[in-house]
């Protein structure tokens, strides 16, 4: 899409998501990364753990990310990353999907996000369509629907209507939750209405200006004969 009209929202990182799964040691379900990865060697085989801590009684408990694996099959500077408890790496597994789902336990991103809005003074009556696209620092599975809330300052039923009326233009249901780039379009209503008046299929709005395409009807030409009987008769 080319316009001038452009904006960046962001979901930046605020917090790491919590571990959701039980305690051994107390009733507590929840725990936070310690910070640190273990590192076990048996001759040529390897074991390295997560190392989460109870939010209730501070218990130390592992998460398994490769066990007895030979050490020729980690590339060095990871192996590196992993014994010095580098953050980036503790980051990484921490909010790893697929090391949750493998070793049980769910991950609750409750209050790890903000969104940063980068976004020039504008008027939502301004012809022109504002392209917003949407970054994420971290995956966190945000609503569309209250980032567009937040982004917007809108309440949750202007939202909604907004989207009804065509003058968002969105890549996924309002209701879905994003943890991926992507982009969304707001429309005039000027350019919505004149499109809904002409009768045109959503999406026929000029993606450059973000005016409706009106096209003229015109009539089929006539034969030679019934353009002389029309001159007659006029």
């Amino acid at each position: 899409m080319h316009t001038d009209r452009k904006a960046r929202w962001a979901v930046r990182q605020s917090a790491l998501p919590t571990v959701v799964r039980p305690c051994p040691d107390c009733p507590g379900t929840r725990h936070r990364p310690s910070g640190r990865i273990r590192v076990n060697a048996s001759g040529k085989l390897l074991d390295v753990w997560l190392l989460l801590s109870c939010a209730t009684c501070d218990r130390t408990s592992k998460v398994p990310v490769h066990e007895r694996v030979h050490v020729s099959s980690l590339d060095p500077a990871r192996l590196v990353a992993f014994e010095n408890n580098d953050p980036a790496v503790v980051r990484e597994l921490t909010m790893s999907a697929s090391l949750a789902t493998r070793n049980g336990y769910r991950l609750d991103w409750t209050g790890t996000w903000e969104l940063e809005t980068r976004m020039p003074l504008y008027a939502l009556d301004d012809p022109s369509p504002l392209v917003v696209r949407v970054g994420f620092e971290l995956p966190a599975p945000v609503r569309v629907e209250r980032l567009l809330m937040l982004g917007l300052g809108l309440s949750r039923s202007a939202v909604r209507r907004m989207v009804a009326d065509g003058r968002i233009r969105l890549p996924l249901a309002p209701d879905a939750k994003a943890h991926r780039d992507f982009e969304l379009t707001l429309h005039s209503p000027g350019a919505v209405d004149a499109a809904k008046q002409a009768g045109l299929p959503d999406g026929a709005i000029d993606r450059r200006t973000g005016s409706a395409h009106v096209e003229a009807q015109v009539p089929p030409p006539q034969s030679p004969h019934a353009a002389r009987a029309a001159a007659a008769r006029a």
